[in-house]
């Protein structure tokens, strides 16, 4: 299903994703998902990319917040627009913030409604316990398609603890894997399952029918997603266990601002090919 030719090869005949692309690929090509919160990312993402998920984790990379709960509808709308406008091939995906789906169906589907309707975006994500199970039917049966994210969900990160790994706890693991079932039964197109022990991950993947993105999760899983930033080595040295660095970008563009710094300062930018001669 790729297609990593150039934009020469002509932009009208790349068609975007599908929910029914993805289902169909369960079992037979692992799906790639990345982050995309910008235009940029979006291009440079899209030839390559199964699924460009708009994540609220756009709060800690983008804004420097210290969590994902203060990102707002305005914001993931706002990065929405962006990443559909800069993409063609890529099931665009975007994160419900928090407090914008929990209160009820109601509320869940009047905002999910507004991101779809204001972005173009091929489907909403939802962090999701036992108790969304209504909401998740209630969105599909109106719509719109959602994937529901399992395991470590960081909307509920004071619920649970702190950032660890979850599933450990057999009670715990049994209740995730009852969840996706419900999940699944509800209509969800997809579960994401996030920082799950290994056997547990395994386990969910191979009870659902619908496809699984694993992010610190198993190898069982129909798909795997990173933070774009994280595996382009943008985001510090410290990252999640779950983190493999493709590049160390974040270096690089230290050499190179820090190069343009000196030039500047010794006068040796601009140069004269770089300023306009008279007339």
């Amino acid at each position: 299903m790729s297609n990593h030719g150039n934009e020469s090869a002509g932009v009208a005949s790349v068609r975007r994703l599908t929910v029914t692309d993805l289902q169909a690929m369960k079992g037979k090509t692992p799906i790639v998902c990345l982050t995309a919160y910008a235009a940029w990312t979006a291009r440079l993402i899209d030839p390559f990319a199964d699924i460009a998920l708009v994540g609220d984790s756009l709060g800690n990379v983008v804004y420097g917040l210290p969590s994902t709960l203060g990102v707002t509808l305005d914001m993931m709308i706002a990065h929405g627009r962006a990443v559909v406008g800069a993409s063609r091939r890529a099931f665009v995906l975007i994160d419900m913030p928090f407090a914008t789906f929990e209160t009820s169906p109601e509320q869940a589907f009047a905002n999910a409604a507004r991101v779809m309707a204001e972005t173009g975006a091929s489907g909403v994500k939802l962090e999701c316990g036992p108790a969304m199970v209504p909401t998740v039917a209630f969105l599909v049966d109106r719509g719109i398609p959602v994937m529901a994210h399992i395991g470590l969900t960081p909307q509920a990160v004071h619920k649970l603890g702190g950032y660890r790994a979850r599933g450990r706890d057999p009670e715990e693991a049994d209740r995730m894997v009852q969840t996706a079932l419900a999940l699944q039964a509800a209509g969800a197109f997809s579960i994401l399952i996030e920082a799950t022990v290994e056997p547990v991950a395994r386990k969910v993947a191979e009870a659902l029918a619908v496809p699984t993105i694993g992010i610190g999760a198993s190898s069982a899983c129909d798909g795997q997603v990173l933070v774009t930033e994280d595996m382009l080595g943008l985001t510090g040295k410290r990252t999640a266990k779950f983190v493999r660095r493709y590049a160390e970008l974040g270096d690089d563009l230290s050499a190179a601002v820090e190069a343009y710094a000196d030039d500047v300062r010794a006068r040796r930018f601009p140069g004269p090919e770089h300023v306009y001669p008279p007339a």
